[in-house]
Order: structure tokens, then C-alpha cells, then sequence
């Protein structure tokens, strides 16, 4: 059985590691390498959203259906690599967006896939999938964790570099994936529809005017889900413009301080059961929208030294609080409030609005905030993120306003993974 956990787990830490070795620098490779401007990157940044409105529900079925979850994740690594070494070829904003798109729509549907393998396999082998998978999948965020210091440390995060290193970890994870135990297609199981795939069937639930609130608001709030991941290294490399700055460890080793952030994740997804017990899903939404005005605020007063530091450091630390008490408590209303019948469709619509719509609005509006406030080459960093912590601060006004509900302690019992 613990070679069983072993093999998932050296599949869950590769699979974000490949992410992580250039997600976070990719903003500031665009800007500082290719001279792209704040709306191209954002457009850029909108492959994340688009790549996640339709293929995990497509690929979905054709594992399913076709292949099987082992194959397909395999086989969409193995081409990702080769997608991301002609990524690092790519000089213009053309070719940048295009290999951009066509990578994300293989490796964003392996996010699910590696839950749908994982699952498979802890249940083949009588384990019990709640106590056993979260363990495993922490070494997911150590992975890409790990990836983003070691983009960092060779200075790759301002090179085509990342995208080979991507290559290589994704060459290995898919070879990989075939040492482990097959999951089969299910002939006998229940094969769902395009629509249901893509949480289409879940629509109805805008008619309830609780859940067409909540569904609106997640959406918004997911626009500020990725601003920070795609601008934060460009944020503190420009740092480095200032001769007083350049060699402060927060601008020489600005891919490591970022990655605080997914340090913070793994720690505040441990308190959101007690959260959610104590205060409710309302509140809980409520603290993370706060804490993304937090987030956008420390950045607006922070710099690489005195107390400017302090800002930046804090906001690496309630970025965990911001992204985990959205994303999992948000997950879990949807988990409560829907039927059954529906449920996996309605979780599906929430990750539509959220990293869908969501993200594609953040990355395109976010980009033309940005130009905004260029001039001359030189980005005004302090209004760019004050305005960003206004937007949060209206979402998080209005959403205690508009969403009604009622906490009911005894309806939180645990985290459904």
C-alpha cells in the first residue's frame, strides 16, 4: 500500500511541478524579455481561462469513453513537452499566444485527470479515498513550489529556459504515468453528455436566486484569483530598475518570495474546517474577498526594503487565506446546496465561472489596468494595485449585501476532496 502512495504521490508533485516551473515567471519573462505590453500579456494570460471553459470536459470523456484516464494524461504530457520546447521558441506575440493556448488545452484537463487517476487507484486498492488523497495531493503545491525555486535560482524565469525545464519534467511525467496501475475504461459505468461534461445540465440552478448570486460573485471573484501569480514576479523584478533596490534579496530572488505564497496555501487549507463551522460559508467568502483586498493593498504599499518588505512578506501570507477559503469553501456550498443528481455538473459550472470566465475577464481586464498606468515604459505599481484592491473591496461590499444565507453549523462536517 505505500508503494501505492508513493507512486501517487511522485504523480501529484510532478504534475504541478511542470506548472510551476514557469507560471509565476511567465508575466515577467513577457515583460522584461519580449517587451510585450500589459493588454498582450493579459491576453495572453487568457489561455489559462479559455483552455479551462470546454477540454477537461472533453477530455473527460474521451477517457471515459476511448482511452481510459492513464493513457490520455500520458499522451497529453508527452505533446505538452513538445508544445512547451516550440513555446521557447516563440519570439513574437503571436506565436507566444498561440503555443500558449494550444499547450494549456492539453495540460489544463490533466489537473482533473490526475485526480481521476489518483482516485481510481486509492479505491482499487480498498484505501480510503478522503483520509488518503489529501496527503498525497500536498506534494502537488511542494512540487510546483520546488519548480518555481529552481526556475528562480538559474535565472531562467527572464529566458526560454523555464519552458525547457517544463519540457523535461513533462516528458518524464508522461513516460512516467505508464509505470502505474491501469485505470480501465468503465464499460458498465454511466457515460455522461457533452453538456453534462462541461456542467451545462447545472444551468437551472440560476433559477434559484441564491445560487445565481453566489455563481455571479464566484466569477468575479475569480478574476482575482491569478493577477497576482501572473503580475507579482514583473511587479518586484521592476524593482530592480532602482539602483537601490537591484540587489535586495526580495528583487534577486523575486520567483522565491512569490512561491510564499503557495507555502501560505498548504497551511490555510488545514483551518477552513474550523472556519466554516465557526462562521459559515458566508463569512468564510466574505474573509477571503478581504484578504484579496489585503493581498492587492500590501502589494500597493510594498517595496524591497523597511517596512515595504514587511508588506510584501504579509501578502505572500494571506494569499493563502484569500485563494484556499474561496476556492474550497466555495466548493463545498456547491457540494451542499445542489442535488445530487446534478452535483459533479454544478461543481463543473463553478469552475467555469471561476477559472473560466473568471480567470479570462482577470487576465484581459487586468492587462488593460495595467497599460492604464504605463507611461512611458515605466508601470506605476502602487495605482495598479490600489485599484485592484477597490475592485475586491466593492465584490466583497456587495456580496454581503446581495448573498443571503443562513449558517447552519451542523451542516459543515468535513472537506469532501
Amino acid at each position: 500500500m505505500n508503494n501505492i502512495k508513493l507512486k501517487l504521490t511522485i504523480l501529484n508533485f510532478l504534475e504541478f511541478f511542470v506548472f510551476g516551473a514557469w507560471l509565476l515567471s511567465f508575466g515577467k519573462y513577457m515583460f522584461a524579455t519580449l517587451h510585450f505590453t500589459g493588454t498582450q500579456i493579459g491576453a495572453v494570460f487568457m489561455t489559462l481561462g479559455l483552455a479551462s471553459l470546454i477540454m477537461p470536459g472533453i477530455m473527460g470523456i474521451i477517457a471515459d469513453k476511448w482511452l481510459g484516464p492513464n493513457k490520455l494524461f500520458a499522451i497529453l504530457h508527452i505533446l505538452g513537452a513538445v508544445l512547451l520546447y516550440f513555446l521557447a521558441q516563440q519570439q513574437t506575440f503571436d506565436g507566444v499566444y498561440l503555443f500558449t493556448l494550444l499547450y494549456l488545452m492539453l495540460y489544463m484537463p490533466t489537473i482533473a485527470l490526475d485526480n481521476t487517476i489518483s482516485y481510481c487507484i486509492l479505491e482499487r486498492n480498498n484505501l480510503d479515498v478522503v483520509k488518503t488523497f489529501p496527503p498525497i495531493r500536498v506534494w502537488g503545491t511542494i512540487g510546483f513550489i520546488l519548480a518555481t525555486w529552481i526556475t528562480d535560482y538559474f535565472g531562467w524565469g527572464i529566458n526560454q529556459y523555464q519552458f525547457y525545464f517544463a519540457a523535461a519534467a513533462s516528458l518524464i511525467l508522461g513516460l512516467y504515468t505508464f509505470l502505474l496501475p491501469d485505470c480501465p475504461v468503465e464499460k458498465n459505468s454511466e457515460k455522461k453528455s457533452l453538456a453534462q461534461a462541461l456542467g451545462l445540465d447545472a444551468l437551472v440552478l440560476f433559477k434559484d436566486k441564491k445560487m445565481a448570486i453566489f455563481f455571479i460573485f464566484s466569477m468575479l471573484l475569480g478574476a482575482a484569483l491569478q493577477i497576482t501569480n501572473m503580475w507579482g514576479e514583473a511587479f518586484l523584478h521592476d524593482f530592480g530598475n532602482n539602483p537601490l533596490f537591484k540587489d535586495t534579496i526580495i528583487v534577486k530572488y523575486n520567483g522565491f518570495v512569490m512561491s510564499l505564497s503557495q507555502i501560505s496555501e498548504t497551511i490555510f487549507i488545514l483551518t477552513i474546517p474550523f472556519f466554516l463551522k465557526r462562521f459559515g460559508i458566508k463569512k468564510v467568502m466574505i474573509m477571503s474577498m478581504l484578504a484579496w483586498l489585503l493581498r492587492f493593498g500590501l502589494f500597493g504599499i510594498g517595496s524591497p526594503v523597511g517596512i515595504g518588505a514587511v508588506a510584501i512578506i504579509l501578502s505572500m501570507i494571506v494569499y493563502g487565506m484569500a485563494f484556499d477559503f474561496f476556492n474550497i469553501s466555495g466548493s463545498l456550498f456547491v457540494e451542499q446546496e445542489t442535488n445530487p443528481k446534478i452535483r459533479a455538473s454544478a461543481q463543473g459550472l463553478f469552475m467555469i465561472m471561476t477559472n473560466g470566465l473568471g480567470a479570462m475577464i482577470g487576465a484581459y481586464g487586468s492587462g488593460y489596468i495595467i497599460d492604464l498606468f504605463t507611461k512611458n515604459g515605466v508601470r506605476d505599481w502602487q495605482a495598479i494595485w490600489f485599484t485592484f484592491a477597490i475592485y475586491a473591496l466593492v465584490i466583497a461590499i456587495l456580496f454581503a449585501i446581495l448573498f443571503k444565507y443562513k449558517h447552519n453549523p451542523d451542516k459543515i462536517t468535513t472537506i469532501k476532496h
